[in-house]
């Protein structure tokens, strides 16, 4: 199961494909260790979902030392002496979260919940919603924002009558079922533009906001990874996730406890950008910090530190990190650390594959070196 994860984030795929494409590929099978070709599924895809579940954060980070292991090596003695420290956002799988979204999405579901539980609303406003929602796309015509203002004010109004004629018919034994949509529900009607702690999705209400001042994409919606890179070896000793706008001089310390579960002790020194001012130690790691007076000047540990910027967005491009596609919080903490253990696993075996082609250069340049001996002796002998 841990083969089929780590060949999923290898390989970019989804839960259902790496199932079908285990059952057909041989390296596949022989990565899950196994000796004999089967072609035979190994599990539903919803196994892999059960398994996340089961082994939690703890395996995860079983998965992601392990990963640290195989590539180091007791020969580097600067290995744990200096890392480098950087944060991004994982965003995701939702639409770019407006509120007249959020109002359809909350009437389609009253709909389907009255469906399903065999209620008779007192009116579903099917023809109202879609006449609105017309006129909505004509907002650049003439006087079309005036109407689109109204269409969108009409179809909140809606969603709020639909919410609250179902609650009041709804039975008191099914209440209980339907009312964390009901509760999230009524938190996206009430909230206004400038309110913090909105919700953004109805089936992912946990997702924050997140402004980074990027030309092409001014806010990001998901949760905030951090991860922490060895600049001497380049492996991947730390990988968290946070939910919460924290920061980031405030999740130093949990990416400290993390790195000394992972690798046993506590880094010297830690290198960041800027955007951590504010912290200078913790215990007995240092927070080195570029100044602004010496922003030009060529520190070697900090110009390794601008290393670790490219390492995320092969982490985004790669490793399944630029979309998360798994649900709620524990999918945000889960695809951050099979990604970062993905990467150290296919860092190995890129240079197992190098060392093996090595060795076969080698190989060739000596049986090369056997053959121009042999000539020179035949040579000799004038055959």
């Amino acid at each position: 199961m841990v083969s089929l994860l780590l060949l999923k984030y290898l390989r970019y795929l989804s839960d259902e494909s790496i199932v079908e494409q285990r059952s057909a590929n041989c390296y596949h099978q022989y990565f899950s260790s196994m000796q004999i070709f089967t072609p035979d599924i190994p599990c539903v895809p919803t196994k892999l979902v059960a398994f996340r579940q089961r082994i939690g954060e703890a395996g995860a980070e079983l998965v992601l030392k392990e990963s640290i292991r195989v590539n180091r090596t007791d020969d580097d003695d600067n290995v744990g002496k200096a890392v480098s420290l950087d944060s991004n956002v994982q965003e995701k799988n939702i639409t770019y979260p407006t509120d007249d979204k959020n109002y359809k999405k909350r009437i389609r579901k009253c709909w389907k919940i009255s469906e399903e539980e065999g209620i008779d609303l007192r009116q579903s406003y099917v023809r109202v919603v879609k006449a609105l929602s017309v006129k909505q796309r004509f907002k650049k015509h003439k006087n079309g924002a005036k109407e689109t203002r109204k269409a969108g004010k009409k179809i909140q109004i809606i969603a709020g009558r639909l919410a609250r004629d179902l609650a009041r018919k709804l039975p008191l034994e099914r209440l209980g079922v339907h009312l964390p949509f009901l509760n999230t529900a009524q938190k996206i009607l009430l909230q206004k533009r400038g309110d913090s702690h909105k919700i953004y999705s109805l089936h992912e209400p946990d997702i924050k906001c997140y402004a980074k001042g990027k030309m092409h994409k001014k806010f990001e919606f998901g949760s905030k990874a951090s991860v922490m890179v060895d600049q001497s070896s380049g492996i991947i000793v730390g990988a968290i996730n946070f939910t919460d706008t924290l920061h980031d001089s405030k999740i130093i310390p949990q990416e400290l406890e993390q790195y000394e579960r992972l690798v046993g002790e506590q880094p010297k020194e830690v290198f960041v950008d800027r955007g951590y001012r504010g912290v200078k130690e913790y215990k007995s790691t240092k927070i080195n910090i570029p100044k602004p007076e010496k922003i030009y000047q060529k520190i070697k540990e900090h110009i390794k530190r601008a290393g670790i910027e490219p390492l995320i967005g092969h982490l985004k491009q790669h490793y399944r990190l630029s979309r998360n596609y798994l649900k709620v919080i524990f999918g945000d903490i889960m695809n951050v650390i099979f990604a970062a253990a993905a990467m150290n696993f296919k860092r190995r075996m890129i240079l197992w594959r190098t060392e093996a082609n090595l060795r076969w250069v080698l190989f060739l340049k000596y049986v090369q070196e056997i053959y121009w001996n042999i000539y020179a002796l035949f040579e000799k002998k004038n055959f």
